[in-house]
């Protein structure tokens, strides 16, 4: 049997200052912090919260030990070319 992965997505937001995560994979999940390992790290509360909150995590032979999701980033800039 093969484990689940949940895609997380996170964009970096220039306006708020921080990484904003979410996902197609986990509903509900819409957070931010101000560098990827911070958001990491409340991804690892938040995910299965609220996955175990929607009833995802539940399967035939009850709960799982642990979960897995991947955490993709992406951030561009707009920098300016010597004179």
């Amino acid at each position: 049997m093969g484990s689940l992965v949940y895609h997380v997505y996170a964009d970096w937001d220039s306006e708020a200052g921080a990484w904003v995560a979410t996902s197609d994979d986990v509903p509900g999940l819409a957070t931010e912090a101000p560098t990827v390992e911070a958001l990491s790290e409340k991804l690892r509360t938040i995910v299965p919260e609220l996955l175990e909150s929607n009833q995802l995590l539940s399967s035939g032979g009850g709960q799982p030990d642990a979960i897995a999701f991947e955490l993709t980033s992406h951030r561009q800039e707009r920098v300016r070319l010597a004179s």
